[in-house]
């Protein structure tokens, strides 16, 4: 068990996973690959003091080469689950778990609208993880709505294990059912089958983690980026305007700082 599990590896998670292993913490960093994130894409980042005209790419990868160099772990995957249990956080990536004793998240800005009906048929039908769930489908008719790069291999190895699947690619989907997940409309046709994999390359906060408290689409924090759930803080882009590499760096070392006070007194 680490004592600090950090979902994304943009300037406020790296910020917090630094300050973490100076305050001899054990971190681990879990994230989509960074070459996908705006900042690594960013041709030049002109307003990040000391480091004038650096590329996005560049000053990212400055960074996640001082957090590894730190002695934090880097894991790269797509976060589908984060499960608080008492004392400890379970995050689930693929078929993975790991679980710490704190949480930040540092995820970014996330689209956080939902498919009619997938919100009330999340568990009953509606997954966002082949890996996890495929085997309950075992036999069954499901659909893939294939929104993430590795989103075809998923959808293959449900065929493996027996799943009957129809990929979709596309984002006009509305999902039916009362309790359970009885079809799903594409583009206009409905398709009747008993489960739906969403694979999206990242899920909106408030959906991995329920009950957690957004506003417009940002995730609620106070001054220390404590969240309304004990032992889970927030950072950077995801928890509000302005978008900027300073701006996430400074609230990754508030979250931390938190995160170990929280750690001394939980």
């Amino acid at each position: 068990m680490f004592d600090i599990v950090i979902v994304g590896s943009g300037p406020a998670g790296l910020s917090a996973a630094i300050t973490a292993r100076m305050r001899e913490k054990s971190v681990v960093v879990i994230s989509n690959s960074r070459t996908d994130s705006g900042l690594a894409k960013a041709q030049e980042v002109g307003n990040y003091p000391g480091l004038p005209g650096i590329s996005g790419a560049e000053l990212s990868g400055k960074m996640l080469m001082h957090a590894t160099g730190m002695g934090a772990e880097l894991i790269t995957g797509r976060v589908t689950t984060i499960l608080p249990m008492g004392k400890e956080i379970s995050v689930g990536y693929g078929a993975e778990i790991v679980t710490a004793k704190s949480l930040i998240l540092a995820t970014g800005v996330i689209q956080t609208s939902v498919f009619p009906g997938e919100a009330a048929l999340l568990g009953s039908g509606v997954s966002y993880c082949a890996t996890c769930d495929g085997m309950l489908y075992r036999g069954k008719k499901v659909c893939v709505v294939c929104l993430s790069p590795d989103a075809d291999e998923e959808a293959d190895f449900l065929a493996t294990i027996g799943c009957d699947v129809t990929k979709l690619k596309t984002k006009n989907i509305i999902i039916h059912g009362e309790s359970r997940v009885t079809s799903i409309t594409a583009d206009g046709a409905e398709i009747p089958c008993e489960g739906v994999f969403i694979l999206r390359q990242t899920i909106a906060p408030g959906t991995l983690l329920p009950g957690l408290e957004t506003e417009k689409g940002h995730i609620r924090v106070d001054r220390a980026m404590k969240t309304n759930i004990p032992g889970v803080f927030a950072a950077g882009d995801c928890t509000g305007t302005p978008y900027q590499v300073a701006k996430a760096t400074g609230e990754g070392q508030v979250a931390v700082l938190s995160a170990v006070e929280y750690l001394a007194h939980p």
